[in-house]
């Protein structure tokens, strides 16, 4: 599988990031065309070869006419949903500015939707995020893995004053991902680079593979003991196709005097506004009263209009949550004949390999209503099918 290794021994920021990308042989009028299709004007891309310590390394600068301009998160989201990039490339750039985002919400107390981006809601850093994604999808590689980043101690000048580095956005985005300390006194990490490597990364050594190429992304800073550099390592790795990964959000709470039947009416409900799934299970609460755990497990922007909803439709008076990481199937929807009809079904595949192919409920519950069989029956004559349509 082709593989990029990303050696993050100075860091990593979007404008590295991106000059690495382009080093490693991103067509630069491909990139700039596609950044075309944003609906923003007012910049350039300054692209040269420069050397840092002795070292040869791509440099992306992004020339603006504007000085500073504050856009929300929601302004940056909408714009990109839009916007017709190719679809993985602003799904990604979304994903990027999703996290950068809930960050920022953390930091300062609000809701996502109330959140103003500052420098990252600036055009080169917009320009920085989308191009990043751009490129990743132009590179055509199966994984990316990243070294642990390197955390550094200061302070650093931002629109909100003077803040300890790492920068608390930084710090908010990794969390759950490795990080190492470093003496280097200036911020080699940030907010953006941050966002960039949790979303497209996984975290580890760099793994066994067959070096094919090498490039370098270079920063801004002169550094007294290494160079400024991103340094990428391009090559085959013998391993298993990476599974697909997501975020979800998690909403639990307890309850021990809910209305049982408000209890059905709730699951159709969530799962009604979008939730992937519902589930209640038992519990021994306290004053020995038998209860139940609800468990929500929904998109992560989604979690503030469900746990809404569950206080507004059960007896619950709270409602935890939790971010989550998830591996999953890729799965397509599909449909087979019968000798009662054409049912629906789901494939699913790791990679590119179909695991298996199941029926879908709902059409099955629909065939043996219309044909008056059993739903077990209608089951086994869909699945003869599915079996028959694989031979």
């Amino acid at each position: 599988m082709k593989t990029l290794f990303l050696d993050t021994f100075s860091g990593i920021s979007g404008d590295m990031f991106l000059g690495l990308l382009l080093d490693l042989g991103v067509p630069l009028a491909e990139l700039e065309r596609q950044l075309a299709l944003l609906p923003v004007s007012g910049y350039r891309l300054q692209w040269q070869h420069i050397q840092k310590q002795g070292i040869r390394a791509g440099k992306l600068t992004v020339v603006c006419d504007e000085q500073h301009h504050h856009r929300t998160w929601a302004h940056i989201d909408r714009m990109l949903a839009e916007c017709p990039l190719p679809e993985a490339a602003g799904a990604l750039a979304r994903r990027i500015f999703r996290r950068i985002g809930e960050a920022e919400a953390a930091i300062h107390g609000v809701g996502l939707e109330a959140v103003h981006f500052h420098e990252v809601g600036a055009l080169d850093s917009i320009v920085d995020v989308v191009g990043a994604a751009i490129g990743l999808h132009l590179l055509k590689v199966g994984q990316v893995v990243c070294a642990p980043l390197p955390m550094t101690r200061g302070t650093i000048r931002c629109a909100h004053g003077s803040f300890p580095l790492p920068a608390p956005a930084t710090l908010e985005i990794l969390k759950g991902l490795p990080v190492v300390d470093d003496n280097a006194g200036v911020e080699l990490v940030t907010p953006t680079g941050a966002a960039i490597a949790a979303e497209i990364a996984r975290f580890g050594p760099l793994p066994a593979m067959t070096l094919k190429t090498v490039g370098y992304g270079a920063g801004d800073r002169d550094l007294p003991d290494r160079p400024n550099l991103l340094r990428g390592l391009v090559g085959e790795a013998a391993v298993e196709e990476a599974l697909d990964q997501d975020r979800v959000v998690v909403l639990e709470t307890h309850l021990d005097d809910a209305n049982p039947e408000w209890l059905g009416a709730l699951l159709d409900s969530l799962l009604e506004a979008g939730a992937l799934d519902v589930g209640f299970s038992a519990l021994q609460m306290k004053k020995n009263r038998p209860g139940l755990a609800l468990t929500v497990i929904a998109p992560p922007h989604l979690s503030e209009a469900l746990a809404r909803r569950i206080l507004r439709e059960s007896s619950a008076a709270g409602v935890r949550f939790r971010e989550s990481r998830r591996y999953k199937l890729r799965n397509t929807a599909g449909t087979v004949s019968t000798p009662i009809g054409v049912a629906r079904v789901k494939h699913f595949y790791e990679g590119e390999n179909l695991l298996r192919t199941v029926p879908e409920f709902d059409s099955c519950r629909e065939l043996a209503a219309a044909s008056r069989r059993p739903l077990p029956e209608v089951y086994r004559l869909v699945e003869q099918a599915i079996h028959g349509s694989a031979t």
